[in-house]
């Protein structure tokens, strides 16, 4: 897979974002093994923009490091300072597992209610509250009326 090309600004933009991250990702003596690609790979899928930090004295086998995880994982290098190289990726948008048969789970609330005089002590009562039901300001719980639809909807049977 090739590397993603940006554009000078681009890559600027991602540089200055980049300056305050930490590196996500260490290479050490074994130089690029599978797990460290695959850990890489798992590190542009969560973050999009890392920092790599590659501990090698040589300068070309860093610049070969950083062309290789380029094009191994589709990412863009942007930057290669010292032993620290910064690549970005964008973020795959996460699937959101929709349930039909879910439901609104119950919810523990604590009520305060503070006592008509200044120097009394306040009420702390726990309270759960189901899908279906509300709190209203004075401390009671409501059942969430059905939302009514219009006479329209109705007439059209949906």
């Amino acid at each position: 897979m090739p590397a993603i090309n940006l554009t000078p600004a681009q890559r600027k933009e991602k540089r200055s974002e980049a300056h305050h991250l930490d590196p996500v990702v260490l290479i050490g003596g074994e130089g690029l093994s599978p797990a460290v690609l695959k850990e890489t790979d798992t590190a542009l899928n969560a973050h999009g923009l890392i920092k790599v930090r590659v501990f090698s004295d040589e300068r070309a086998t860093r610049e070969e490091i950083l062309a290789r995880l380029a094009d191994e994982l589709n990412a863009a290098p942007i930057q290669h300072i010292g032993k620290l190289l910064v690549l970005w990726r964008p973020v795959p948008p996460k699937e959101k597992a929709e349930r039909e048969d879910r439901k609104p789970a119950p919810k523990t609330v604590k009520i305060i209610k503070y006592s008509k005089q200044g120097g009394g002590r306040p009420e702390i009562k726990k309270v759960t509250v189901l899908g279906n039901e509300r709190l209203t300001r004075g401390g009671s719980i409501k059942r969430a009326k059905t939302r009514a639809t219009s006479i329209k909807k109705r007439a059209s049977g949906g």
